[in-house]
């Protein structure tokens, strides 16, 4: 056997499949829906979602049941891979959202006259490409995977796409998603170049492996191409998950985005920028925390003043709900912050898992109501809409109550105790003139949070306008919808009070 031969055998037998049996699982069933939807009479294709949702419930109890596998700290796949517990807990994440996107859209694509199939289809290509990013351990990897997203999501902003406002959504972005990318791959490219030069110390051919690139950064701690690289990977980043400066594009795109894609975006978007943010913190860029660190402190503090400050004068629900979004980001840059540097916490990677799982619950609890009671065009919802609902339909207005409550951080929510675990770290990490910004950013919050409480518990509704155009009808909640609302709200009470297995992933690495 040739020495060729012999590298492409070792490659082989460093595949793992097994390790990545639940992405496998996902693309099988996105397959299995177009066939699905060939081979089936038209008269069964209603049934093909509830396939869709069921092969998710299953996938997510597999993972469960197989946490603690033995691929766990392994690299897999030539280093492509990395199977580390944090990256477990985000696989479940992406697939606990996905489940809740597909129970939405439900909700959502009922009102209109759509293709349903390639919605969940296009759902479970992400939902695996979110998956492999958060276990990707080089830039190769992260990158088409982060595409793979990215591309899905092109489509689904513009699905609706009779309606201008989705379009527009879609195109939008398009344009800020390029750009993103564009300054994501110039910054891998500046690392990857300046990592290989062999003039430099500790320089290395495989300089997209994060080990490689880490020890590389380790030999050459003020490396201005590396430094310039470092911010530009950071800035492509923060695009992703709606920070500021980069936060232009979120009140556009999830005001035309139909609602189940908003909630996608919100929860599973944001939530994989920040499991690849914590490991290219914490892991890759760790020697130059001296750069890193004020970036993300200073990107943090603006994004919290900016999103709060911001969603103030929102009236459109989805605008509102968008730049409360973009606060929420901003805490969780607090908590990675908190993950870094000599005075690192122990605890801040745990709290920003805990945090997304707290904002996952809260966010599609409002998200669910928000697909009830908006008509066929849901990126015209304003308050308004929510004038009468505690009259109208108590459990809706008690849902939504809960939901914002939590996204508040009101005690005793699990909202509130994702925002004490941030709040703790940060503080003895030494973060604490940007922990001032953050209570002023929570008090900001209640204000416009509760203002929709107020209008959907203690407002009447009357028609506005010279032509009394009515107000949209309000879809009722089905056995599905309805269960899925209770856990919810539920398991945000709960986690309130008891954070029982959650609690120990507080020291998650």
């Amino acid at each position: 056997m040739t020495p060729e031969l012999v590298k492409v055998a070792a490659a082989a037998a460093d595949n793992q499949w097994g390790a990545i049996f639940p992405e496998l699982m996902l693309a099988c069933l996105a397959l299995a829906l177009l066939v699905l939807e060939i081979a089936l009479p038209k008269k069964l294709h209603v049934y093909i979602p509830d396939f869709a949702l069921a092969g998710l419930v299953g996938t997510l109890a597999g993972l469960i049941v197989n946490f603690n596998s033995a691929t766990l700290g392994h690299e897999t796949f030539n280093a492509l891979l990395r199977h580390s517990p944090g990256g477990q807990v985000m696989r479940a994440f992406f697939l606990l959202v996905a489940i809740l996107v597909c129970v939405l859209a439900r909700v959502s694509l009922a009102k209109q006259k759509m293709p349903r199939i390639e919605f969940y289809h296009i759902v479970l290509v992400i939902t695996g490409a979110l998956m492999l990013l958060a276990q990707s351990n080089h830039f190769v990897m992260l990158f088409v995977a982060l595409e793979t997203v990215t591309i899905g999501f092109y489509i689904l902003v513009g699905y609706f796409r009779q309606q201008s406002a989705s379009l527009e959504a879609g195109l939008k972005y398009l344009i800020m998603g390029a750009l993103s990318s564009g300054m994501l791959l110039f910054g891998i490219s500046l690392l990857y170049g300046v990592a290989g030069n062999s003039a430099l110390a500790g320089h290395s051919a495989n300089a997209l492996h994060y080990a490689s690139l880490a020890q590389f950064l380790v030999a050459n701690p003020h490396n201005f191409l590396a430094s310039a690289g470092i911010v530009l990977v950071l800035a492509g980043v923060a695009f992703k998950i709606g920070a500021f400066p980069f936060q232009i594009w979120v009140p556009d795109v999830y005001q035309g985005a139909p609602t189940p894609v908003t909630a996608f975006l919100a929860v599973g978007s944001k939530a994989a920028g920040f499991a690849v943010l914590l490991v290219l913190a914490r892991d890759v860029f760790a020697s130059y925390d001296w750069l890193v660190i004020p970036v993300l402190t200073a990107m943090a503090a603006a994004t919290i003043l900016f999103g709060n400050i911001a969603a103030l004068t929102q009236h459109n629900v989805k605008r509102l709900i968008g730049l409360s979004g973009v606060s929420h980001a901003g805490f969780l840059l607090l908590g990675v912050v908190a993950s870094m540097g000599p005075a690192a916490h122990v605890n801040a990677t745990g709290a920003v898992y805990f945090y997304l799982f707290a904002y996952l619950i809260a966010s599609f609890a409002v998200f669910g109501v928000m697909a009830h009671v908006a008509g066929a065009d849901d990126s015209d919802q304003t308050l308004d809409h929510y004038a009468g609902l505690a009259k109208d339909n108590p459990f809706l207005a008690t849902i939504l109550a809960v939901g914002l409550g939590s996204l508040a951080g009101i005690p005793p929510l699990a909202g509130f105790m994702g925002k004490f675990f941030i709040f703790i770290a940060a503080f003895d990490a030494g973060a604490r003139w940007v922990l001032a910004l953050a209570a002023v950013g929570v008090v900001i919050s209640i204000y416009y949070y509760f203002g929709w409480i107020k209008a959907a518990f203690f407002k009447v509704w009357t028609p506005s306008g010279e032509d009394n155009v009515p107000r949209p009808a309000r879809t009722p909640v089905d056995m599905v919808s309805g269960v899925a609302l209770c856990l919810l709200a539920m398991a945000s009470i709960f986690l309130g009070f008891y954070q029982g297995p959650l609690g120990q992933w507080m020291s998650v690495k």
